[in-house]
């Protein structure tokens, strides 16, 4: 089982042939509500990858709360460590171009009253990963790390949106997940400035121990662990919208880990995933299925 700790958002979705630039008032030609926040997306990837799946995060007393939980629920996501306070649900307002590139504006709302206390002992029990990314406050994400490594389950961290991470909290991680912008981030932080792609990633692999993965886009994905690095490809898809593509390849990779796959056959696995999920719009509503994602994988 995955346990997710992470953020659950609304997501208002405006559709538009180009970006608004500053001042500049256009006519969209779309526009829908769903379920959003990357703990919550990649909860979802995870579950509709076909492993069990507990979300821990929070949500507010308001209107946006049950429409935000909608999808995991359907989907039979654990929701009995999530909390409710008095901040509104979190939201994210996302702009998508004629060219399906996006721009986002989150407002993490009660997303910044998640705890890591209310990972319970009796979840960790049933657990072998524990998931995490960069919308909760972060000193709760490096206290959920120190549990799950107390607790032997596993922990992957995806750096988005970037943020720093301490030595120590890199030293406790298994899995460290970042796209070029996070992986500068890190490599900032670090002194590590001067590498970039294989070498950075073969880098971060070696100084923290830990495996370090690499997503580029189109470009496939860079893994580096024990010394190896491995490069998978990405799968070719006419892309509608980019929105949770990277939410969708870390759900899978993280299913696929916890099924025993290896790590190239995760990487491919979460690569078909992100694929896919750029063919629909839309972020939790973009998720592929176990069968599709396979069925794809098939074709290769």
């Amino acid at each position: 089982m995955i346990v997710v700790f992470g953020s659950i958002n609304i997501d208002q979705v405006y559709q538009m042939q180009a970006h608004p630039k500053p001042g500049e008032t256009i006519l969209g030609t779309g526009y829908v509500q769903v379920p959003g926040g990357k703990g919550a997306n990649q909860a979802l990837a995870a579950r509709r990858a076909g492993t069990e799946v507990a979300m821990v995060g929070a949500v507010g007393e308001d209107a946006n709360a049950d429409p935000a939980l909608s999808l995991m629920r359907e989907e039979q996501v654990d929701l009995s460590l999530i909390a409710r306070t008095a901040n509104p649900t979190g939201c994210a307002s996302i702009w998508v171009d004629g060219k399906a590139e996006n721009s986002i504006v989150v407002v993490s709302g009660a997303n910044g009253d998640a705890k890591a206390k209310q990972i319970t002992s009796a979840t960790l029990k049933k657990a072998d990963y524990l998931l995490l990314q960069m919308e909760v406050d972060a000193a709760e994400n490096w206290k959920a790390v120190k549990v799950a490594k107390k607790a032997g389950v596993k922990s992957i961290l995806n750096l988005a949106p970037a943020g720093n991470v301490p030595e120590a909290v890199l030293k406790d991680l298994d899995y460290l997940v970042v796209n070029e912008v996070e992986a500068d981030a890190i490599a900032r932080q670090h002194g590590l400035d001067d590498l970039s792609g294989d070498e950075l990633v073969a880098e971060i692999a070696r100084r923290f121990d830990l495996c370090c993965v690499l997503t580029l886009g189109s470009q496939g994905v860079i893994a580096a662990e024990d010394g190896w690095v491995i490069r998978v490809p990405a799968i070719a898809v006419k892309p509608v919208d980019t929105t949770a593509a990277g939410d969708s390849f870390i759900g899978g990779f993280a299913a696929a880990l916890s099924e025993g796959k290896s790590l190239q056959d995760a990487l491919q696995f979460g690569a078909a995933a992100g694929g896919l999920a750029c063919t629909v719009a839309g972020a939790q509503t973009s998720l592929p299925y176990r069968d599709k994602i396979n069925e794809i994988l098939k074709s290769l």
